[in-house]
């Protein structure tokens, strides 16, 4: 697996499509994908934390009927960590859909096929139910096959796009409906729940930054 982003140092020739630049497009989702990471495993972290600390008397935050006690400290610590890494987030993925569609583009270009997957799946195939199991994945993979025709899809595909499953579907990730004080109450009885989608969810983001790597190198090839 080819990994390194090499600098572009000529001017496509007459035969080679005009591809849309990905080096800058890629590092701002490489850095992206390392706050996200980093995000969750602050939110790891201070759930441990909060395992530790134990419950206050009081009881959780969220008591039913619309009864929220004061938070302590280390909770509403816990909000601000939990906002921070929401926000980091929602950066990288808004940094990943802009990196997916332009190296769809470009490997349209290059193949001079149309594409299996519409451009509006680039935005869509996170939402939509079911197709989002495949879709992003698939975008990317046909990317890759076509920018680099004969080569074997790179490792880190499978392993970011299992990972995030993991993350996505096991109901503490990335895709939770809890509130954050749910969460807390969670912290404090079955933290071992939550610890392992944040892992699962850690792990995407650093497969991720393998996966950009690799797709962006093989056209930044074509780019030579």
């Amino acid at each position: 697996m080819n990994d390194h982003i090499a600098p572009p140092t000529a001017a496509p020739g007459p035969d080679v499509p005009a591809l849309q630049p990905v080096r800058a497009a890629a590092l701002v989702t490489m850095v992206a994908l390392a706050l996200a990471g980093l995000g969750w495993a602050a939110r790891a972290v201070w759930q441990i934390r909060l395992s530790m600390a134990g419950e206050p008397a009081s009881g959780p935050p969220d008591q039913g009927g619309g009864v929220h006690r004061p938070l302590t400290s280390l909770e509403d610590s816990y909000h601000l960590v939990s906002t921070v890494s929401g926000a980091a987030a929602a950066f990288c993925a808004i940094a990943f859909v802009v990196w997916t569609g332009r190296v769809r583009d470009n490997a349209r270009d290059l193949s001079g096929t149309r594409p299996r997957y519409s451009g509006l799946w680039v935005y869509f195939g996170w939402v939509v139910p079911v197709v989002n199991l495949w879709f992003p994945r698939g975008i990317i993979a046909d990317a890759y096959r076509a920018s680099a025709p004969g080569e074997r899809l790179p490792r880190s595909l499978n392993v970011w796009w299992g990972l995030w499953l993991i993350g996505m579907l096991s109901g503490v990730g990335l895709m939770y409906g809890d509130s954050t004080d749910e969460l807390i109450a969670r912290a404090y009885t079955d933290v071992w729940q939550l610890l392992a989608s944040d892992a699962a969810v850690v792990g995407a983001a650093v497969a991720g930054i393998f996966v950009v790597r690799a797709v962006t190198a093989v056209q930044e090839r074509h780019l030579n």
